[in-house]
């Protein structure tokens, strides 16, 4: 952190006889000037009427109004140089391909079920710092508050410590569902195979939306942002060649994705 000092020095000193007869001269010549007085701008940008007898007032005839925009923070990790941060250095496009001789559905669900258990590893890292009153909402960025839709259909506004735990507890169980997910050969997936898997992704986005946007110091403090991003690349690769999200879906981290796709990683 960088640590400014202001120095204040005093420059006050005892006028000679020769500058009391100059300023007096001065005065007298600004007392012959007209009454209405100079123009000048206030240092809130307001133009004020001086006149002669020193007291100054607002006019009411030109106002300047100054308009400040502060300026908005960029996240940390789109800042360099955390955004070009790598565990694996070039492309996952080469590995996420579907392998030759390997049934589509299988594959999909052994990478459903990987992507799974490191999401829930790294969340069971930072969840200490996810709490109720750090994140008292699913936020993934300004404007961007998820909610939990209950049994009868009803949005729930919840902290994001829950509603974390609601998508990883949910998607736990369809994952482990026999009737969804089976595991025993010559048991076909299911018609709906696609669209569950489409809901699980889209929930698992959330997640690292949130992360990257609210815990993303952690991990660097942890030293895990190399991890982090190949995961996360990792991830959108899959997502990509298997159309299992929506660009709407990724939009909370559309410009980061796009920094991977011009870095040749996704």
């Amino acid at each position: 952190m960088s640590s400014f000092f202001n120095s204040f020095g005093r420059g006050f000193g005892r006028s000679s006889r020769k500058s009391k007869q100059n300023a007096l001269q001065q005065q007298q010549q600004q007392q012959q000037q007209p009454q209405n007085g100079l123009m000048a701008s206030s240092s809130f940008g307001r133009a004020t009427n001086v006149s002669s007898s020193g007291h100054s007032s607002v006019s009411s005839s030109r106002q300047t109004t100054v308009n400040y925009t502060v300026p908005v923070p960029r996240p940390l990790f789109l800042s360099q140089p955390f955004v070009r941060t790598a565990l694996v250095k070039g492309s996952f496009k080469t590995i996420v391909v579907l392998p030759k001789y390997v049934d589509m559905g299988e594959w999909l669900a052994l990478n459903a079920f990987e992507f799974f258990t490191y999401l829930n590893l790294f969340f069971g890292i930072l969840s200490e710092f996810c709490t109720p009153k750090t994140c008292p909402s699913m936020s993934a960025g300004p404007g961007i508050d998820y909610t939990w839709l209950d049994m009868s259909k009803k949005p729930l506004r919840l902290p994001a410590s829950t509603y974390i735990d609601y998508v990883l507890t949910w998607a736990n169980n369809k994952l482990n569902d026999q009737s969804i997910f089976p595991t025993k050969a010559g048991v076909p997936f299911p018609p709906s195979f696609p669209m569950t898997l489409q809901s699980i992704f889209k929930q698992m986005f959330r997640v690292f939306s949130h992360i990257y946007y609210h815990h993303f110091d952690t991990i660097v403090h942890l030293s895990l942002e190399a991890h982090w991003n190949s995961f996360f690349a990792h991830f959108v690769s899959f997502s990509k060649e298997f159309e299992l999200l929506e660009r709407q879906d990724t939009e909370p981290l559309r410009e980061l994705i796009e920094s991977f796709e011009a870095q040749g990683k996704v």
